[in-house]
């Protein structure tokens, strides 16, 4: 059995689970993480030539100058929103939805997951802290806002302090990822191989079969990316993890492309 016909029965029989990064927003039009930086900068006063930061440095910076994340949670709430028809003609978040996964884990803060699920009319519940765990209808797919959601300032993980308290992955999102992930087939797709977050992730998955020595159990687990890259490949592929490539000179239809073969793959019909 090929990778995709693998991945496709775990997607059929609803044991996998789809985790969502920015590159998903991006085809819809949000900013990118630069774009974040320069809009920081402005509002800070810094110029273009001084330093060279993460925005997770800048955005510490920030709520340390304006004693709240507040503002620019409001900026990026504002700023971060699509028209809903942009999202309606989105393949890719159609796609998403016909997949029907029963778990959706997504760091990205905006709500265009949740506009799409609505907007081709499938139920389901959001989870972005305690106490939407807690009461989630375990008979209806989970939207978990795995690093906050614009609900909840509180819930979102931003800038370098709220990044290096979930490193230590002991948070209520954390433990109930741990959970949902242990028996289940993961697929990460909108995400770059170089985000730290993700790799540790996907290392301490790895890490936790391993240690359990009962790693030949393990359910397959898969990237997406866009293009080839030896070096990523190798290192992912050395954790269990199948790196999926589409060729495509366009990233956003590279994915198109890879969800629609998936999809097909579900249905029976490549």
């Amino acid at each position: 059995m090929n990778s995709l016909a693998k991945l496709a029965t775990a997607v059929r029989t609803k044991r996998a689970i789809l985790f969502v990064g920015a590159g998903l927003s991006m085809s819809v039009g949000l900013p990118s993480w630069a774009q974040l930086i320069d809009h920081m900068r402005r509002d800070l006063g810094l110029s273009d030539e001084v330093g060279n930061w993460t925005y997770q440095t800048l955005a510490e910076y920030y709520r340390l100058k304006h004693g709240s994340i507040g503002p620019l949670r409001s900026w990026m709430d504002r700023n971060w929103s699509v028209a809903a028809e942009r999202v309606r003609e989105s393949k890719i978040h159609e796609l998403i939805v016909e997949l029907d996964f029963p778990l959706i884990y997504t760091t990205n803060y905006d709500n265009n997951l949740e506009l799409a699920y609505k907007l081709h009319g499938k139920p389901f519940v959001k989870v972005a802290n305690t106490s939407d765990v807690v009461n989630a209808d375990a008979d209806l797919p989970q939207i978990v806002k795995f690093h906050g959601d614009f609900d909840d300032d509180e819930s979102l993980v931003i800038a370098e302090t709220d990044y290096f308290k979930r490193l230590a992955f002991q948070s209520p999102l954390d433990i109930k990822f741990k959970a949902d992930a242990l028996g289940r087939t993961l697929l990460f797709i909108g995400y770059s191989m170089s985000d730290l977050n993700i790799r540790l992730t996907l290392f301490q998955l790895w890490q936790t079969w391993r240690d359990s020595g009962r790693e030949r159990d393990r359910p397959a687990s898969f990237v997406f990316t866009a293009k080839a890259d030896p070096v990523q490949d190798t290192v992912l592929e050395n954790w269990g993890i199948t790196v999926l490539h589409q060729d495509e000179a366009d990233p956003a239809r590279s994915l198109t492309t890879f969800l629609a073969n998936l999809r097909d793959a579900v249905r029976g019909e490549s």
